[in-house]
């Protein structure tokens, strides 16, 4: 929650007026409780794991010619039933992993010092956040998904996310829902086969298909 009443106050605090993002942020966050806001995260990963692979969920149900002969597996149809049950499974993941983890893991956020107050960050200092939040991110999540190929993580977890071999928007997401993403039945205790053949499928696999 803000620490300021009033918007004069905000402006005197920082020393000079607000800007136009300043105000909007002002309005409508200064009543509400930092968690509160946090919050905000797990209501946007809702938002985002649904709306955005709905271009690709229509370009594959319109089946038109000129996407078509982009794909690498034209012969390859993904259903509408087939592509709400992987939603559906995204989903339910989002809402049994994803969404608890979000939500309980507000007081690392606190400590490691992110904000919700005045003043809003700069361009500048946005930029480099974002680009070392990318580097780090993205050299991480490469050597995670690396040791999930290996053949113990393959069998156990990562498999779930290769059930998809003609992937369509929704399947971006699925996993096991030890990698934060599907709610597989393991967290009942009951573990599918094991999987078998190889573990890394070629593009040349996957046009046999």
């Amino acid at each position: 929650m803000l620490p300021f009443q009033t918007m004069g106050e905000a402006e005197a605090s920082l020393g000079r007026n607000l800007t136009f993002a300043e105000t909007l942020w002002f309005r409508y966050s200064a009543d509400k409780s930092d968690y509160f806001l946090y919050c905000h995260n797990t209501i946007f990963l809702f938002v985002f794991y649904t709306l955005l692979p709905l271009p690709c969920a229509a370009a594959e149900l319109l089946r038109s010619y000129k996407i078509d002969r982009f794909k690498i597996q034209p012969k390859v149809r993904n259903n509408l039933c087939r592509m709400f049950k992987c939603y559906k499974d995204v989903m339910t993941v989002f809402v049994c992993a994803v969404g608890p983890l979000q939500l309980f893991s507000f007081p690392v956020v606190q400590a490691i010092g992110i904000r919700t107050g005045l003043a809003l960050p700069s361009v500048s200092e946005m930029f480099w956040q974002i680009l070392v939040y990318v580097l780090v991110e993205d050299y991480t999540n490469y050597w995670l998904h690396r040791m999930l190929h290996c053949k113990w993580g393959y069998d156990k977890i990562h498999r779930v996310h290769h059930e998809y071999t003609a992937p369509i928007g929704f399947a971006a997401s699925y996993a096991h829902w030890a990698e934060g993403y599907r709610y597989h039945k393991e967290v009942f205790g009951k573990l599918r086969e094991k999987s078998g053949g190889k573990y890394d499928i070629s593009v040349e696999d996957l046009k046999a298909e």
